[in-house]
């Protein structure tokens, strides 16, 4: 079975191009405050959003407050995909690695910064290849070559540990 035969594709009222790797992630593009309850019934225990507070239609403090009452954990790193910030993907980094953050729901706009944060993610912490992340990334959404190759660019100096 191949990686992007293991993402799942869910319909969830609330939540655009969410994809799933069983329990461990959900990278999804943009999803409303409605949505967070859904999210912790689908067994998540962390949102991290993506989203700056600029962009259209991002709503940061109404999705914190209803992560915090649906009783997740909820991190914001806003991510501009245009000029991609090493200290964001640093963060995420860190993020990752604490378990109480597990298993995580990722999302952005599109699920493009979103499946991006994960390719670095699997390649950093996990000490995947970069081929079976890649294709894990695809799978998850990853569409911007610009956005995908400062990934792989961020990975290759933050060795996996």
């Amino acid at each position: 079975m191949s990686l992007s035969e293991q993402v799942i594709t869910d319909t969830v009222p609330g939540i655009t191009n969410l994809r799933r790797i069983e329990s461990t992630v959900a990278c999804a593009g943009a999803t409303t405050p409605a949505a967070m309850k859904a999210v912790k019934d689908m067994g998540f225990a962390c949102v991290v959003n993506l989203r700056q507070v600029s962009e259209e239609e991002a709503n940061v403090e109404a999705e914190s407050a209803a992560a915090a009452s649906a009783g997740l954990r909820y991190i914001h790193l806003p991510m501009d995909s245009a000029s991609p910030d090493r200290e964001v993907f640093d963060r995420f980094i860190d993020a990752s690695r604490v378990p109480e953050n597990q298993p995580m729901f990722v999302y952005c706009r599109s699920g493009n910064r979103s499946a991006a944060m994960w390719l670095v993610k699997r390649i950093v912490v996990d000490g995947w290849t970069v081929a079976r992340a890649l294709e894990e990334a695809d799978a998850l959404g990853l569409r911007s070559e610009p956005l995908k190759q400062f990934a792989l660019d961020y990975a290759k100096l933050r060795p996996a540990r």
